[in-house]
C-alpha cells in the first residue's frame, strides 16, 4: 500500500445513521420505466378515449343506451393494455435490480456488502479489478490501481492512480486495489450525471411505432371536422336529431383505429415478459422491434465471441538449460508473490499453482504501461514476466518470427526472463536472459459458433470491434466462425482522417480500435442505411453502444456497459440473442399481419362519412352494429394472431404491406354498402333492413380478409375463425334486437344479399391482386 498502510475501519453505526437523517445517501436514479401511475394515465387519457367518451356523451343525451357498448369495448381495450404494460414494467423493473452490481464496503471496522443506493457520504469503499466506481471519491489508500476514465475523458489508456488521488463515479478498475473514500453521492456524482444523460439521449428507433404516429396524425386533423360535418349535414337534411347523433357515432367510431395502438404496446409488452422468462433484460419496448430489423452486428471480441476468461495452453522452452518444472516453479513464486488480479495473472494463477515459497526481496506489480511484472528473490535473482518486446528490446530474427506465427495462430504470447541484478523501482535489469515462452489464448464462448452461423444465414453480417491486436482478434473470428474473419485491419495505422466509409466495405475485423472509432464505425454502417446492433460489456465500448441503434450488454460485463445498453444478458450466455431476434421478429411481423384488420375499418368509415355527408338518407350503420363486426372479425382474432410464431426476416415498408390488405377490403365494403343502398332504394327497403344487410357484408368482406392475413393455417387458429364465423351468424338469428338487426329470411333482402355473399372473396382477391400488380410495376419503373 502507499503511504498508509493500516486498513482504514470506516464508518460506524452511529455515523451511517446521522448521514442518512442529513440526506447523504447514494439516492439510485429514477427508474428506467414509467410508474405505474404514468402508466394507467398515458393508457386512458388518450386522444381517442376522449372522442369516445364525447361520442358517449351524446347518444346519452338522445337516449340510445344500447350504442354505449362500444364504451365497454374501448373500456377493456384500455384495461388490457394497461395490464400487459404494468406486468411488463415489474418484469424490468425486477431484472433491472438483479443486474445492479453491489459495493463492498468498510463499517464497523468489519467488511460488508451493500446496495449502490446505501452508501453514505464517507463511506470507505472497496475496490478490486473490475468494479466500476459507483460514487465519486479519494483515495485513502492502494496497491497498483489503474483507472479507465475513457467515459469521463474518452482516452482509452489506464490512468495509474495513488494515494489522495481523486477518482470519479463511472470510472473502470483496470488492476489493482484500493479503499476509496466517497466525497460525493447520489446526483453530485458523475455516474448519476452521465446516466441521466445516456437515457435522455437515446430514443429507440421504432418504425412500427412511427408509422402508426403518422395514422393517428392525420386521423387527428381529420375526424372531428368529418364528425361535424357529416352530423350538420344529416341534421340540415332535416334527419331527426337522435338519428343524426347516432350516424356520426357510428362513423367517428368506425374511423378510430384505437385497438391498432393497444394491439402494439401489448405485443411488445408480452415480447418484453417472455424475454424475461429466458432471463434478457429488455430496457424499453420499441426496442425489440429494432433488433429484428438489425443487419449488422458489431461484437466486441471480450465478452461476446470470448468468456473474457484466458487459458495457459503450452510453455515453449527458450533456454538450453531451463526445465518445465523451473518455470512451473519461478511463474509460480512471481504469482503467489504479487497477487496481481488482471485477467493474465489469473489465468497463470490457474494453471501454475505451485509455489516454491522463495524469500523475496522486491517486487513490481504488474502495469499496462509496463507490460511485465516481477520479483527479485534472495538467492534466486530476479524473474520476470511480460510482452517478450517490451522485456526485450533487442530479440532475435528468429524469436521474432516465432512470435508472429504464434500472433497469426491467435495465441498471446508472455516471455519469462531472468536476471542476476535485483530490482530496482520500475527499471528493467541491463542483462535478461529468455527462458521460455508462455501461450495463451482466449477461450471462445460454447455457444458463439452456432450463434453466428444462425445470424449470417438470416442474413444479419457480423462485424468484429476491438481494441486487441488485429491479428490475435482475426484469428479468434475465424475460429468463431464468422465469415470474413481473415479481412482485418489495424486500426492505429489508418490515422484521424481515415475513410470509415471505404473501411466497413473493405474489412470484417477492425483490431486497435479506440472508443471514438467504435464510435465512427457505428456511424458509418448507419449513414450506409444499416440497421446496427453492437455487443460490448466494458467501459470502451459504452460511446459505441450509445450510438448504436440498438445495444447489448452481458450482466458480468462493467456497470457502465450496462447503463447503456438496450438489452442485457442476464444468463451471460450469448446464444440468448437468438432468442431475441426471434421474439423481435414475432412481434413485428404479427403486428405487420394484423394492422391491415383495425385499418379496414378506418378506411371504409373515413370514406362513408365523407360520401355521406353529401348523399341523402342516415349513415349506413349505428354505432351497436359496429361492435359485433370490430370485436369478431378484429379484435378477438387480433389478440391470438399477435401471439402466432412467425421468425421471418423483417423486409421493412410496414404502411406499404398493410394497405395490400387493408385497401381491397375496405373497397369491397364501400362497393357492398353503395349497392345495398341503391338495390334497397328500388326494392323500397327500409334503414333496418338495409343497416342489417351492411353489417353481414361488411363482416363477410372482414372475415375474408382475417383468411387472407391468418394464412397458414394451424389447428388453433382454424378452430378460432370457425368459431368467430358461427358466433357472427348467431347474431343474426339470435342476436336481432339487440344489434338493431332485423330477420335476413325476406325474401327481398336475400335477391340482394346472397349474390354479393358469393362474390365476396372473389371480388377481394381480384382487387387485391390488381394493387399489387400495379405496386409491383411502380417498384421496377
Amino acid at each position: 500500500m502507499e503511504n498508509k498502510t493500516r486498513i482504514p475501519p470506516g464508518l460506524t453505526n452511529e455515523e451511517v445513521a446521522e448521514r442518512v437523517k442529513n440526506g447523504q445517501v447514494n439516492h439510485a436514479l429514477k427508474p428506467l420505466t414509467r410508474s405505474v401511475l404514468g402508466i394507467i394515465r398515458d393508457n386512458t387519457f388518450t386522444l381517442f378515449n376522449m372522442i369516445n367518451v364525447v361520442i358517449a356523451s351524446f347518444i346519452i343525451l338522445v337516449g340510445s343506451y344500447k350504442n354505449l357498448l362500444f364504451l365497454g369495448v374501448a373500456l377493456c381495450n384500455t384495461a388490457m393494455g394497461i395490464f400487459q404494460e404494468i406486468r411488463a414494467k415489474r418484469n424490468i423493473d425486477k431484472l433491472t435490480i438483479l443486474t445492479q452490481a453491489k459495493v463492498k464496503v468498510m463499517r464497523n471496522g468489519e467488511l460488508c456488502e451493500l446496495e449502490q443506493d446505501e452508501l453514505v457520504l464517507g463511506d470507505i469503499m472497496v475496490l478490486n479489478r473490475e468494479d466500476q466506481i459507483c460514487a465519486d471519491g479519494m483515495i485513502f489508500q492502494t496497491d497498483g490501481l489503474e483507472v479507465d476514465e475513457s467515459q469521463l475523458t474518452g482516452e482509452a489508456e489506464p490512468v495509474v492512480k495513488r494515494a489522495d488521488d481523486y477518482v470519479m463515479s463511472g470510472s473502470y478498475i483496470v488492476s489493482g486495489q484500493a479503499y476509496v473514500q466517497v466525497s460525493a453521492v447520489g446526483e453530485h456524482s458523475f455516474v448519476s450525471k452521465i446516466s441521466m444523460e445516456v437515457k435522455q439521449e437515446k430514443r429507440p428507433d421504432s418504425e412500427l411505432i412511427r408509422s402508426i404516429k403518422k395514422i393517428i396524425k392525420v386521423l387527428t386533423f381529420i375526424i372531428i371536422p368529418i364528425g361535424l360535418a357529416l352530423f350538420f349535414s344529416k341534421y340540415l337534411q332535416g334527419l331527426p336529431l337522435k338519428e343524426s347523433v347516432l350516424g356520426t357515432a357510428a362513423a367517428m367510431i368506425g374511423m378510430i383505429p384505437e385497438g391498432l395502438v393497444l394491439l402494439t404496446s401489448i405485443a411488445l409488452a408480452v415480447g418484453v415478459i417472455n424475454l424475461a422468462k429466458q432471463r434478457v433484460l429488455v430496457k424499453s419496448m420499441p426496442c425489440i422491434e429494432t433488433l429484428a430489423r438489425v443487419d449488422v452486428l458489431c461484437l466486441d471480441k471480450t465478452g461476446t465471441i470470448t468468456d473474457g476468461k484466458l487459458d495457459v495452453t503450452d510453455i515453449v522452452l527458450k533456454h538450453p538449460r531451463v526445465t518445465s518444472s523451473q518455470i512451473t516453479a519461478s511463474v509460480g513464486a512471481i504469482v503467489g508473490s504479487l497477487d496481481d488480479n488482471n485477467a493474465t495473472s489469473i489465468a497463470l494463477g490457474k494453471h501454475f499453482t505451485e509455489n516454491p515459497d522463495w524469500q523475496i526481496e522486491k517486487r513490481i506489480p504488474f502495469s499496462s504501461a509496463r507490460k511485465w511484472s516481477g520479483c527479485s528473490f534472495a538467492e534466486k535473482g530476479t524473474f520476470l514476466i511480460g510482452a517478450p518486446e517490451f522485456i526485450f528490446r533487442d530479440l532475435s530474427a528468429e524469436n521474432r518470427q516465432e512470435l508472429d506465427d504464434y500472433a497469426n495462430q491467435g495465441f498471446r504470447v508472455l516471455a519469462v526472463a531472468h536476471s542476476q541484478e535485483m530490482l530496482s523501482e520500475s527499471v528493467l535489469p541491463e542483462q535478461c536472459e529468455l527462458l521460455a515462452f508462455i501461450l495463451i489464448a482466449d477461450n471462445i464462448r460454447a455457444e458463439a459458433p452456432d450463434t453466428f452461423t444462425f445470424f449470417a444465414n438470416e442474413g444479419v453480417s457480423i462485424k468484429v470491434i476491438s481494441g486487441d491486436n488485429p491479428v490475435t482478434v482475426s484469428n479468434v473470428a475465424v475460429r468463431a466462425g464468422i465469415a470474413d474473419g481473415d479481412k482485418y485491419v489495424d486500426m492505429s495505422e489508418v490515422g484521424e482522417d481515415a475513410d470509415m466509409l471505404r473501411l466497413i466495405e473493405a474489412y470484417t475485423v477492425f483490431g486497435r480500435v479506440t472508443p471514438h472509432q467504435k464510435k465512427d464505425l457505428i456511424q458509418a454502417y448507419k449513414k450506409e442505411g444499416h440497421t446496427v446492433a453492437m455487443t460490448g460489456d466494458g467501459v470502451n465500448d459504452v460511446l459505441a453502444l450509445k450510438e448504436a441503434n440498438c445495444s447489448i450488454a452481458m450482466a458480468e460485463g462493467s456497470d457502465a456497459a450496462r447503463s447503456v445498453s438496450d438489452f442485457v444478458l442476464l444468463s451471460n450466455n450469448f446464444d440468448s440473442m437468438v432468442n431475441v431476434l426471434r421474439e423481435g421478429r414475432r412481434v413485428v411481423n404479427n403486428i405487420e399481419r394484423v394492422a391491415s384488420l383495425y385499418l379496414i375499418k378506418t378506411m371504409y368509415s373515413t370514406v362513408l362519412a365523407l360520401a355521406f355527408i353529401f348523399l341523402a338518407g342516415a349513415y349506413p350503420f349505428q354505432p351497436i352494429q359496429l361492435s359485433p363486426i370490430s370485436s369478431l372479425t378484429v379484435g378477438i382474432p387480433s389478440f391470438f394472431l399477435a401471439l402466432k410464431p412467425n421468425y421471418e426476416r423483417i423486409k421493412g415498408q410496414f404502411l406499404h404491406k398493410v394497405l395490400q390488405t387493408s385497401v381491397p377490403a375496405a373497397t369491397c365494403v364501400i362497393t357492398y354498402i353503395m349497392l345495398i343502398l341503391g338495390f334497397g332504394n328500388m326494392l323500397g327497403l327500409n334503414f333496418a333492413q338495409t343497416s342489417t344487410m351492411n353489417v353481414m357484408l361488411t363482416g363477410a368482406t372482414c372475415f375474408v380478409a382475417l383468411i387472407s392475413v391468418g394464412h397458414p393455417f394451424g389447428r388453433k387458429t382454424k378452430l378460432l375463425v370457425g368459431t368467430l364465423m358461427a358466433a357472427f351468424v348467431c347474431l343474426f338469428l339470435f342476436g336481432g334486437k339487440i344489434f338493431s338487426l332485423v330477420s335476413i329470411f325476406d325474401w327481398h333482402m336475400m335477391l340482394i344479399y346472397v349474390p354479393l355473399l358469393v362474390s365476396c372473396g372473389p371480388l377481394y382477391w381480384f382487387i387485391r391482386h390488381l394493387i399489387m400488380r400495379f405496386t409491383w410495376a411502380g417498384a421496377k419503373d
